[in-house]
């Protein structure tokens, strides 16, 4: 069964595929009105949501499917009643393909790993992949190619959205460049660099890692940031990040290290003041929301791909 758990499950000619799908998707959605219809998601959240239940929801629909929400709060799953393994062998017996929002990755492989049907991560603590997709067509988008640009990527970098864009830079062939403090606590997590690494080796990306943030910027066709408090952060962390985290803040001087015709991008929510200055990310080089809506593409292009194989496996096995 083809889930996608991380980028890394994909291949290169994979995400390639899904690209161009999502993006035959958006120019004609009339076409694909139905492509979905009588196909049911479930959506399972344990973390709040603004972009991924509006995508996800309104991509069904859209193609003729449906989308059930799912919240942990108030289910047995969250209160403890009922296992992963037995959550994952009943809804695989109802819907055509899942989705999960979870806090930690390890729930999300369990879950596919007893699901019978194809699982997708809507965002663990370690990857986010169905943001990335989104990310890489709108920078196909805006520059109409992925292969030889090199992405910037500023602040807290121990985070699911940077070990996807490892991932996704890496499959994509374009360069990245992470600036961040020289500290565990901020860098991207060495087994995922590692990874990264191995995949740029046959697609002739390169990865840094760079505490200067204007090394990090200079001669960037993208200059991306997130948040500095992720979901997990506590907030009596802020004045601790913030102090650590503010001279990698994407403002005006970081921007003018990059080429003139740079993009900005923040996969959302964004503080103004801080991962970001508001000039920055309402100006005329932002491309945010943009990104945002690429959600909705890129995301419908993971569910037909995934149903579709997961039609050919059906028809491949033989039953009784």
């Amino acid at each position: 069964m083809l889930h996608l758990l991380t980028l890394a499950d994909w291949t290169a000619p994979q995400v390639e595929a899904a690209l161009k799908l999502a993006q035959a998707i958006k120019t004609d959605p009339a076409a694909y009105a139905t492509t979905l219809q009588r196909r049911t998601l479930l959506m399972i959240f344990e973390k709040p949501s603004l972009r991924t239940r509006l995508s996800f929801e309104t991509g069904m629909t859209q193609m003729g499917g449906h989308a059930i929400y799912y919240d942990t709060r108030t289910s047995p799953l969250g209160s403890g009643k009922e296992s992963l393994a037995d959550t994952a062998q009943t809804f695989s017996r109802y819907v055509d393909i899942a989705m999960a929002r979870l806090f930690k990755h390890s729930d999300l492989e369990e879950l596919a790993g007893y699901a019978t049907i194809p699982v997708i991560n809507a965002l663990t603590e370690k990857a986010h992949p169905c943001q990335i997709l989104a990310d890489l067509l709108t920078i196909k988008e805006k520059k109409g190619t992925l292969k030889g640009l090199k992405l910037a990527y500023l602040g807290d970098s121990n985070n699911n959205v940077t070990h996807s864009l490892l991932v996704g830079c890496a499959l994509t062939g374009m360069h990245i460049a992470v600036g961040c403090p020289d500290a565990a606590a901020y860098a991207p997590q060495p087994e995922v660099v590692e990874r990264a690494q191995h995949i740029a080796g046959s697609t002739g990306a390169t990865i840094e890692i760079t505490a200067a943030a204007k090394r990090a910027a200079t001669e960037a066709d993208i200059v991306y940031t997130d948040s500095w408090m992720s979901y997990h952060v506590p907030s009596s962390e802020l004045d601790e990040r913030v102090a650590r985290l503010m001279p990698y803040q994407v403002n005006e001087e970081l921007m003018q290290c990059a080429k003139p015709a740079a993009i900005f991008m923040n996969c959302l929510p964004a503080l103004r003041g801080y991962e970001q200055t508001a000039a920055v990310i309402d100006g005329p080089q932002s491309v945010v929301f943009d990104q945002a809506e690429n959600r909705l593409h890129a995301q419908k292009a993971v569910l037909v791909t995934l149903l579709q194989q997961a039609d050919r496996h059906a028809g491949a096995t033989p039953h009784g």
